[in-house]
């Protein structure tokens, strides 16, 4: 579907263009004008009419319609092709979502492919239309306007999941803590969310890297201007930022996960202490009443007047004194 499609010139939105073929022409026919077209989750037939009119790289129209792809830059002959991953985080739930964005770049145009929620391309589009000394400098601000808004949430998303794991820190390591199997669980759930995290921000930094001048094309990235170099390089900036709070959180829920592990074992320890105290307990006076239940007629003990009395006071003696034991020891 195409959420939007409009013609700009010197940073400001002259029209709304209804079809993008006439745009994209009248774009390219002024020179100082290009051609934003948005797709929203776009069907084969739709895209290919796109594809064929801004000449778009089949390779990369193949990407852009079947979508989970690694964040990448691609250059082509016609067209440069970025893959950018902007993440939700739902902390009621404490889920991560990824959804997708595709930008292409040509000469007098950007096509931008969303798919999913959480690509904040109305924002992008909205703040850019009133900032138009940035717009002015045509596809190469759109791109940038993109990249920097992913990646600024990012550095939300990074912030909202150092709480929660602070929060969860906070449980597994409270005194009241009954180290329970479902903490286990939500640990565990946590990690595997960062690691989804993981997979957006990490793969970007190499894009991020080579439109700031880095990486094998130097200076020559095209269709991106080369005045825009200190602008991509905050972008990576904020990324580096980015993958150091993941890889700090991933290594923190690690450490809590083996802590929490061995806290459990711990537990079980004192748990097994405790039961073996008990049954050491019970079993000496088990023994003793076991010996005095068997039939046998020649116990001499058995004839004295006060041998019951006795016989219960050693097993009383001998149960107080193994608990004052274990009591002592640490096991109850």
């Amino acid at each position: 579907m195409i959420v939007d499609c409009a013609i700009y010139r010197a940073g400001r939105r002259t029209e709304r263009a209804g079809e993008f073929t006439e745009a994209l022409a009248k774009a390219r026919a002024s020179g100082d004008a290009f051609v934003w077209l948005g797709v929203l989750d776009p069907s084969e037939e739709e895209f290919g009419r796109v594809s064929e009119e801004f000449g778009l790289h089949p390779l990369a129209v193949e990407d852009a319609l079947k979508a989970h792809q690694r964040p990448k830059l691609e250059v082509y002959d016609d067209s440069l092709f970025m893959v950018l991953k902007p993440v939700v985080y739902e902390p009621r739930s404490d889920r991560v979502s990824l959804g997708e964005v595709m930008v292409f770049v040509g000469d007098g145009f950007v096509v931008t492919v969303r798919h999913g929620d959480g690509a904040p391309l109305a924002e992008v589009r909205d703040r850019l239309e009133h900032e138009p000394e940035m717009l002015a400098h045509g596809p190469t601000a759109v791109l940038y306007a993109i990249a920097d808004a992913v990646v600024d949430h990012y550095l939300v998303v990074a912030a909202e999941l150092q709480t929660d794991l602070e929060e969860l820190e906070t449980e597994v390591f409270s005194p009241d803590s009954s180290g329970s199997r479902d903490t286990a669980e939500r640990i565990y759930t946590f990690k595997r969310q960062i690691v989804e995290f993981r997979r957006a921000t990490g793969p970007l930094a190499a894009p991020v890297g080579r439109l700031a001048g880095g990486g094998p094309f130097g200076h020559g990235v095209p269709f991106v201007h080369d005045s825009s170099q200190p602008f991509f390089r905050d972008v990576g900036d904020h990324l580096l930022r980015v993958n150091e709070s993941v890889e700090s959180l991933d290594r923190l829920v690690s450490d809590i996960l083996s802590a929490h592990l061995a806290q459990m074992g711990v537990r079980q320890n004192d748990d097994m202490r405790k039961i073996s105290a008990w049954a050491a307990m019970a079993a000496v006076p088990t023994m003793i009443a076991g010996i005095y239940g068997m039939n046998f007629e020649s116990m001499p003990e058995l004839a004295w007047p006060g041998s019951y009395p006795v016989v219960v006071l050693v097993m009383v003696g001998i149960a107080v004194a193994l608990h004052r034991q274990f009591k002592r020891r640490g096991w109850l």
